[in-house]
């Protein structure tokens, strides 16, 4: 069963995430959180790649990247569902292999308890 991604929306949502705690690798840094008034069936994620990564097409290759890899997660490693997550990439995901992306993410997205 594929649960649905729901985006941040609001900027309080950011601002508290960037305070909570965080896991970077070289790919990308995860800051993770208990957000108030969120709905604990559903994922809430997002994801931010900055204009220095590239062009449009580029930065859009990324988000569709990590967010095929968030669903994954969700069915084969039991990804929390109680935290909220901000993902932003770094420019290396662009000229690395999907599966070594992958990889570290769910080692990252395991240690998170």
């Amino acid at each position: 069963m594929r649960s649905k991604i729901i985006a941040l929306s609001r900027n309080e949502e950011f601002k508290t995430l960037l305070k909570e705690k965080k896991i970077s690798n070289k790919y990308v840094t995860i800051f993770f959180g208990i957000l108030k008034n969120k709905n604990i069936n559903k994922l809430n994620v997002s994801f931010v790649t900055k204009k220095k990564i590239g062009n449009a097409v580029k930065r859009n290759k990324i988000r569709r990247r990590l967010k095929y890899i968030f669903y994954n997660a969700m069915n084969e490693i039991n990804i929390k569902l109680k935290y909220s997550y901000l993902v932003i990439a770094k420019p290396t995901m662009l000229n690395n292999d999907y599966t070594n992306i992958k990889e570290t993410l769910f080692k990252e997205l395991k240690k998170i308890k």
